[in-house]
């Protein structure tokens, strides 16, 4: 071959290499801005709910982007664009059938602080949202599963841990929508026990849900070519922890309870355990990458 020809290929290949590392570092870089902006407004309550609205839609975005930036330097781009596009869709499509049916999860309504809605149904936040949970839920699970990884069960476990780690994520995230940030309404159901107002069938809609994605979206997440020494994702853990986190400092400070005492009346329960859930998965996620 051509010494120059070789050269230019090489060069080539190295700049495609780096453009998902510099595109990951930005939304990053974006995510954490927005997320420290968030964290302000939501603790101090100065910006106004309009400003609050663009700063809660840029948080998804940049999250949304980050993590498949993120995904990016470890598979093919194309495997990354069709397992959003599943997971969007899949997800949108049960949300929607939610609210005209209130399967599986229940009666529950949308309201305009959710973001503009798709066919006056569904806010196009909603398929980001479940791009996010499940990409970063996944990430988590590997890492708790690292140590058993060479096991044949081990994409069964998986798929079971992301089901159960974004249950985990949507209770810290109920308190949030309907008493933080009014994202949706819950009907009242003859169900016993509820959680903030959202009823126990609620979570069992987002397990099944979750399961029913990752089976079909497994295979575009599968790496063909694995490198030889296949090094911890810690940043799917990074975004999950920090967007709970995000939840309990709104609880704590929740301005719409009237004062920053309210974790002791009305949040106390999302506050401790989204705090408690967070740093248990944390322990044994890295417990589990460090093996």
């Amino acid at each position: 071959m051509n010494p120059d020809l070789l050269s230019a290929t090489q060069s080539s290949e190295k700049n495609a290499a780096s453009l998902p590392l510099t595109l990951h570092w930005i939304f990053t870089g974006i995510f954490l801005v927005t997320v420290g902006l968030v964290g302000y407004e939501v603790w101090s309550g100065s910006l106004l709910p309009r400003k609050a609205g663009n700063l809660q839609a840029l948080l998804l975005i940049s999250a949304t982007a980050s993590t498949l930036t993120s995904l990016w330097r470890r598979l093919p781009g194309q495997n990354v664009l069709l397992a959003a596009a599943i997971i969007a869709v899949l997800g949108g499509a049960v949300q929607t059938l939610g609210v005209l049916a209130s399967i599986p999860f229940g009666p529950f309504i949308y309201t305009g602080s959710a973001g503009a809605q798709l066919f006056h149904t569904l806010p196009w936040t909603i398929p980001l949202l479940w791009v996010v949970v499940i990409l970063n839920s996944r990430g988590v699970a590997r890492l708790m599963m690292r140590p058993w990884r060479k096991m044949r069960t081990y994409g069964f476990w998986v798929i079971g841990l992301t089901a159960v780690l974004s249950v985990i994520f949507d209770l810290g995230l109920e308190p949030f929508a309907t008493r933080v940030r009014h994202f949706w309404l819950w009907d009242q159901t003859r169900l016993p026990l509820d959680w903030y107002g959202a009823p126990i069938t609620n979570f069992a809609g987002w397990f099944v849900t979750a399961l029913m994605i990752m089976a079909f979206v497994s295979p575009s997440l599968v790496n063909k070519q694995p490198s030889r020494k296949s090094w911890p994702n810690f940043h799917p853990l990074f975004v999950w922890a920090l967007l709970n986190l995000l939840f309990v400092a709104s609880f704590v400070h929740n301005q719409d309870a009237g004062s920053p005492g309210a974790i002791a009346r009305q949040l106390w329960a999302a506050a401790g355990f989204s705090a408690v859930a967070t740093v248990t998965v944390v322990i044994f996620a890295v417990r589990g990458a460090r093996w």
